[in-house]
């Protein structure tokens, strides 16, 4: 061990010591002006507390606006954690600890419910001795108010202590409120420092120093000045398997290049940039690249090109996006071209909700193409799942020659959990691309009358070349304008959906199999939708859960399994009609996305519960829709 190191580890011995509370599970908020720096503080801590065993989801607090005006409730920007002994599936209900930069960031947070009476909050306290008259009277007015709202405040002069280390605040307060946090939750200091080493790594020791400096800073200033003080150890059973710290972008990014899958063709969007950033930076090592196009319909066609050469590619993009991509998606449905497309939703319509959450694209992934165009949507429901879904994704465009759609979230996308490493497969990866000569008397398009399937040609293979069209055609890829072309054309796409059908399990039931209500869920609602079943069926309520990740075609048997329920309703981000609203009747009344899937399918009367507030759901906020739905149902 060097000198250095030496030092460094007894220092690090000497502010760890201290007795700390036990305690199973705490909600963190750290919360700034955008460009402040809290969204890397809380994903750093995020990132060490998995490291070291932790159950963890964060979520990022992102403004609408590219640089919103500071000290703005508008401008609110940074991260949630919510840190715990067991697996932590949702970002929870109410925060128990906040670290403010401001005092009006705050309001944006009180807005969406994060807060209760009794959450502590660490608030910076220079705007209280501000130049500006009109800022001291608005920090004296908001301190008085959050303390009149049940806040514990407690003020903090975090810009004087980062000036004793660097000459810039701004750019260090974000270490400063890490080691404060690290020391507060007992978190492993040297995990803590090596993270902050490799985020800087780019940089050199002349960044990475003062940034240790001031992370060691905030630890001893927390052990001298704070009471709070607490121990979340991980809850360990057997064997520890090793795991990975990452947010879902990353993670769909990893699959891409688990699945064999060597291009991903793609324009920038928020919240799926990310996801590209990585792979600019990683892809190369598994012999892949990032084609940035210049804009999403050329992303889409370049990736179409290349799966008709013969490689299945993959494009990454968010709801304007895919409605850019629309018309190249029905040429790939029409053509049955392999394709993975990664649907990364935000809000909408239009441009929307560019930063915010939103389950908005499920109805015109499925139906937003002219005339009929089936093809394959998934939505995984973690992290882990982001992942292993692009392997499964690239296995079923390959094998039934057409689009498979992976729907994520901008929740996903952005928070951060651990999960077990995966073990790369061999069987992940597609097989060489086929240069045996191709059989002349095989069509093009050889469907088989019961599956719909057929073999594919790639135009490399000798005799494997074939004229390519968007245009209804015959089996041999010729144009035809004919009735019975086209009807068959249609018949044999449309089997393909039902062959897959056919291979689908049936979805387990979280809880009982039968009750007062089923609750179906989709996409990362799951952990919040089965905590809130959880706590209802404490409370002695009949209720249990379904969580769907094939959502075309639906997983098997549904219609029986809501059939041994009074109730079967969907929770979603996603807009549906209040049904006690003005105007609003059984005529009138607009359901959830997958409510109106359901309704269709199954021809029975699903009932529907969503919001489309730009945030995760809580799970208390479920447990009371859902316990609404209970009393009126009795």
């Amino acid at each position: 061990m060097t000198k250095q190191a030496a030092a460094q580890k007894s220092n690090v011995s000497e502010i760890s010591a201290g007795k700390a509370k036990r305690i199973d599970e705490h909600i963190i908020e750290i919360v700034s002006d955008s460009g402040e720096g809290a969204q890397k503080c809380g994903q750093t801590f995020g990132s060490v507390s998995g490291k070291m065993g932790n159950g963890v989801w964060t979520v990022e607090i992102i403004p609408a606006e590219i640089q919103p005006p500071a000290r703005s409730k508008e401008g609110a920007s940074g991260v949630r954690i919510r840190l715990g002994s067991k697996y932590v599936t949702n970002m929870g209900d109410q925060a128990d600890l906040v670290v403010a930069f401001n005092e009006q960031v705050l309001y944006n947070r009180i807005d969406n419910r994060a807060f209760r009476e009794g959450t502590v909050v660490l608030l910076e306290n220079k705007w209280a001795e501000d130049p500006q008259p009109a800022i001291r009277e608005q920090y004296a007015e908001a301190v008085a108010d959050f303390k009149k709202r049940g806040l514990i405040i407690h003020e903090l002069p975090l810009e004087k202590e980062c000036l004793k280390i660097v000459s810039n605040a701004r750019r260090g307060k974000n270490m400063f409120v890490l080691g404060m946090l690290c020391r507060i939750y007992s978190r492993d200091v040297q995990r803590a420092l090596d993270e902050i080493a490799k985020t800087f790594a780019r940089k050199g020791e002349k960044v990475i120093k003062p940034n240790h400096d001031l992370f060691k800073a905030g630890y001893q200033y927390a052990a001298d000045n704070l009471e709070y003080h607490y121990e979340i150890p991980p809850e360990k059973e057997g064997v520890q398997k090793p795991t990975v710290v990452t947010n879902g972008n990353t993670a769909i990014g990893l699959g891409v290049m688990a699945s064999g899958m060597e291009l991903v063709a793609m324009y920038p969007i928020t919240p799926a940039t990310s996801a590209s950033h990585y792979l600019a930076d990683a892809f190369h090592l598994t012999g892949g690249f990032v084609h940035q196009a210049e804009d999403e319909i050329a992303a889409v066609a370049y990736a179409v090109g290349a799966s008709y050469a013969g490689k299945t590619a993959c494009t990454i993009t968010s709801g304007p996006g895919m409605a850019l991509k629309t018309e190249v998606l029905g040429l790939a449905v029409m053509c049955e071209v392999p394709l993975v497309v990664v649907d990364v939703q935000r809000g909408g319509p239009s441009t929307g909700l560019p930063t915010k959450i939103e389950q908005g694209d499920l109805l015109s992934s499925l139906y937003g193409m002219p005339g009929d165009a089936p093809k394959v949507i998934m939505a995984p429901a973690t992290i882990s799942e982001c992942f292993h879904f692009i392997i499964t994704a690239r296995k079923l465009a390959e094998a039934f020659r057409t689009p498979v759609f992976v729907l994520t979230d901008a929740n996903l996308a952005t928070g951060v959990q651990p999960y077990d490493r995966p073990d790369p497969q061999a069987e992940w990866l597609s097989a060489p691309i086929d240069q045996s000569e191709w059989d002349k008397n095989v069509p093009a398009y050889d469907w088989d009358e019961e599956t719909g399937l057929s073999p594919r040609p790639i135009p490399g293979q000798p005799g494997g070349e074939y004229v390519l069209t968007g245009l209804a055609h015959t089996r041999r890829s010729c144009v035809a304008y004919d009735s019975m072309s086209n009807q068959t054309g249609c018949n044999m796409r449309s089997r393909k959906m039902a062959a897959l059908a056919a291979t689908l399990q049936k979805p387990e039931i979280y809880g009982d199999k039968e009750g007062d209500i089923l609750v179906v869920s989709w996409g990362s609602t799951m952990g919040a939708v089965q905590e809130a079943v959880d706590r209802l069926r404490k409370e002695g309520r009949k209720v249990s859960n379904v969580h769907l990740r094939f959502l075309a075609p639906l997983e098997k048997d549904l219609k029986e399994i809501f059939s041994k329920f009074k109730k079967v309703m969907t929770v979603e981000l996603n807009y549906s009609d209040d049904p006690e609203a003005p105007l609003i009747n059984d005529a009138t009344r607009r359901y959830a996305q997958l409510a109106n899937i359901l309704r269709n399918q199954t021809l029975m009367d699903i009932d529907c519960w969503s919001i489309v507030q730009g945030a995760p759901l809580q799970p208390g906020v479920i447990h009371d829709a859902v316990l609404g739905r209970l009393e009126k149902l009795n």
